[in-house]
């Protein structure tokens, strides 16, 4: 049996000099040489399990120290180096141990002012909130990767790109799909690009949803995606190439500042391009406004995905034909946020998306069932919400399914014009929300689970609130 090869050099050394050992002392007790036991606490030779049990009887060290990996030190380094402010200057696993290893204490002296870096940056973003809120704009941001640069950009404007939905109507209106938009596409595809389509099965493909070979000129799509995904997808493909100019001006004019920025931008782009061949804008306007915007009716008339006809709700910006300002929010089980978009821009600042009372986060408890009520914020405004999960692609047997939940609302004082505002108008009691709770001063929160930002704790050993952070 090969036996194990340890690089401990930084422990051997704080060892010695713990002792207060030379390196010929201790050389001698160990049975080597001074220049091998020089070569070891420089990590250029190993420490076999004979040294490791000679270091334990002489010495009586703990073994696990020598074995340990800086009492965790190199872990929470990983950590710290893997942020994208430091994305420049990011060591090897192996710099980052000896790091970790040569000074545990000053390792973990770095990581405590990276956490409170952190802390900082999220104070200052809930401040940049309450700020906006009242009408004043700052330049304070958390932002440094370029997908968080695409996000903020497209939740901070209207959810339409006009120029796309013009082009989209008339590529329609000249493909003619009839009632089978997906044939229409593959055959399109086919004639104008040489471009062919096919499904391939999950152990082909097991990683990727599409991938479009250029030296073929065939697009795989996944059979795990739905057949409305693959639909997308072969949207998108066909928007990108005869949608190219429209999407390329639109790029132009969110005005990203890096290309990794515009290459997640660009498929965002697409994305939308692909709904708006799906559900071309004034035949979906119509249908919407008539089946008072009931997206399981649109859904099936438009033969989509919910996720999809209630992206395209939010889209209904044109002007001079605009359909009821809604905006969507889309979390996992987490609450990680994955998507925010606005007919008019996603409320943030006024209704934030982000309180544990909201229909969204009991969405997952009921999969598939639509809750639609009325969430109240704070000062007064009050919002008709509406939250459904959705299954992301077709797991296969052990594989645990990707379920999202997206709440899609607008002004409560709108919801009349909804198929949901009965549901909400005979509910009596509204749901008290917030943004967030380190935004929300709303007392005796039984879901609150952090202190408000602008409040300082009031704990009192007489007295005890209902919530775990009472505040005054």
């Amino acid at each position: 049996m090969a036996e194990r090869k340890i690089f401990a050099g930084p422990r051997v050394r704080r060892v010695r000099l713990g002792l207060g050992l030379t390196q010929t002392a201790m050389a001698e007790a160990l049975g080597i040489s001074p220049s091998y036991l020089n070569l070891i606490e420089r990590n250029q030779r190993p420490l076999t399990v004979q040294l490791l049990i000679k270091l334990a009887s002489v010495y009586k060290v703990d073994l696990d120290l020598l074995q340990g990996e800086g009492n965790g030190a190199a872990t929470q380094l990983r950590e710290v180096f893997a942020d994208p402010l430091l994305s420049g200057e990011i060591p090897g696993d192996q710099e980052i141990l000896e790091v970790a290893e040569a000074a545990p204490n000053a390792a973990l002296g770095m990581v405590k002012l990276y956490r409170a870096y952190r802390e900082q940056a999220a104070r200052l973003t809930d401040l940049t909130d309450i700020l906006a809120k009242e009408g004043h704009e700052t330049s304070v941001s958390a932002t440094h990767l370029p997908i968080d640069e695409v996000r903020d950009r497209l939740e901070r404007r209207p959810n339409f790109f006009g120029r796309i939905e013009d082009a989209a109507e008339e590529f329609v209106q000249r493909l003619g799909p009839g009632e089978d938009l997906p044939g229409a596409l593959k055959a399109w595809l086919k004639a104008q690009h040489g471009i062919a389509a096919r499904t391939l099965p999950i152990h082909a493909m097991p990683n990727l949803r599409r991938r479009y070979d250029r030296h073929s000129m065939r697009l795989f799509l996944s059979e795990r995606l739905s057949p409305f995904d693959r639909t997308r997808e072969l949207a998108a493909e066909a928007a990108q190439l005869a949608l190219s100019s429209e999407i390329l001006a639109e790029l132009e004019d969110l005005s990203f500042t890096s290309s990794e920025a515009r290459r997640i931008g660009r498929f965002e782009l697409a994305r939308y391009a692909a709904h708006a061949l799906m559900m071309p804008y004034g035949a979906f306007l119509s249908a919407a406004q008539k089946a008072r915007y009931d997206i399981d009716l649109l859904r099936s008339r438009f033969d989509v995905s919910f996720e999809q006809a209630a992206n395209r709700i939010t889209t209904l910006s044109r002007p001079g034909a605009a359909g009821l300002p809604f905006f969507l929010l889309e979390l996992d089980h987490a609450g990680n946020v994955i998507r925010r978009a606005g007919s008019q821009g996603y409320p943030k600042a006024a209704f934030g998306g982000l309180c544990p009372k909201l229909g969204i986060h009991s969405a997952f408890a009921q999969p598939g069932q639509i809750l639609a009520e009325a969430a109240e914020m704070p000062d007064g405004t009050a919002y008709l919400t509406v939250s459904r999960t959705i299954d992301g692609p077709q797991a296969a047997f052990g594989e645990r399914i990707r379920r999202t939940a997206l709440l899609i609302g607008c002004e409560l004082a709108l919801a009349g014009e909804t198929v949901y505002g009965p549901a909400v108008e005979s509910t009596a009691a509204r749901v008290l929300a917030g943004t967030a709770c380190r935004l929300c001063e709303r007392r005796g929160c039984l879901a609150r689970a952090e202190p408000p930002l602008t409040r300082p704790l009031g704990l009192d050993e007489m007295v005890t609130g209902l919530s775990a952070f009472d505040f005054q």
